[in-house]
């Protein structure tokens, strides 16, 4: 038999949007950010015949799954680089970020040669775990991503309350268009808003073991007119990284700006493959 996945539901969530709330207000009043010379625009598709090339492995963030990343790997793929992405079982199921880890890091044993690790939102947090025992990533590529530290989770980094019953999903946020699809057009955002899924609540609270970006280098991509988490709360998350780049973009760069991306990403892996 095979189980079904939970309904979706669009009811408002006040626990995602308090936190964050609550990560902003910690990154920006506990942290500090400062620009330097590694925090810089790109443009134009960096593309270089007879250069090995690293894969690029995209794992998705919250509630959404790898058909987010369609648009940008046939991109991707045109320019002639190799993609890869994966559903994380918590999107839709009730899987804990060990068993996200635990995805990502057997979706790496399949690949041969290096890697650049493309972690979005929430997705960070598993490919953090993951990467720590992979032998073959070259670079760790956070956007608009959750760059957190061994003992942190989601909800623990950002001060959320355990509440008093705990429930198994979080639900779709009640307005995905503004908060993760502000750039795409309207009739593309309402399609992706269909195939958002419940969230497993155990994922957001899991805490880290490793963190591979201790090890492994990484670079954090900052998208300027974010609504799910703020440019000034990615920028302070962001010192975490070896450098950090910058896109004009939503939260979903990779429907609203795939060409945008891609030839950020194929600069940014270009570089860390030479």
């Amino acid at each position: 038999m095979v189980n079904a996945r939970p309904a979706v539901r669009r009811t408002p969530s006040c626990t995602l949007r308090w936190t964050l709330c609550l990560i902003t207000f910690r990154v920006l009043h506990e942290g500090r950010w400062a620009p330097g010379s590694s925090d810089r625009s790109e443009s134009g598709l960096f593309v270089a015949d007879g250069v090995s090339r690293p894969t690029l492995l995209l794992v998705h963030g919250a509630w959404h799954g790898a058909w987010c990343w369609e648009k940008l790997r046939s991109v991707l793929e045109a320019a002639g680089w190799r993609t890869r992405a994966i559903d994380l079982p918590s999107a839709g199921g009730r899987a804990g970020m060990p068993d996200d880890a635990h995805a990502v890091l057997e979706e790496l044993k399949l690949i041969d040669g290096s890697v650049v690790v493309v972690a979005h939102s929430y997705g960070g947090v598993p490919v953090s775990q993951a990467a720590a025992e992979a032998g073959n990533v070259s670079r760790i590529v956070y956007l608009a991503a959750l760059q957190l530290d061994v003992g942190e989770s989601l909800f623990g980094f950002a001060g959320t309350p355990l509440p008093p019953e705990p429930r198994s999903f979080e639900p779709v946020p009640n307005d995905p268009i503004t908060m993760f699809y502000g750039g795409v057009p309207r009739s593309e955002a309402e399609e992706a808003a269909k195939r958002l899924v419940p969230q497993s609540t155990k994922s957001f609270w899991d805490v880290l073991t490793q963190a591979a970006w201790h090890t492994v280098p990484s670079t954090y991509i900052v998208c300027e007119d974010d609504q799910a988490l703020p440019a000034q709360a990615q920028q302070v998350l962001a010192e975490r990284s070896n450098e950090v780049r910058r896109i004009a973009g939503d939260h979903s760069p990779f429907l609203s700006k795939p060409v945008e991306l891609a030839a950020l990403l194929s600069k940014i892996a270009l570089e860390s493959d030479g």
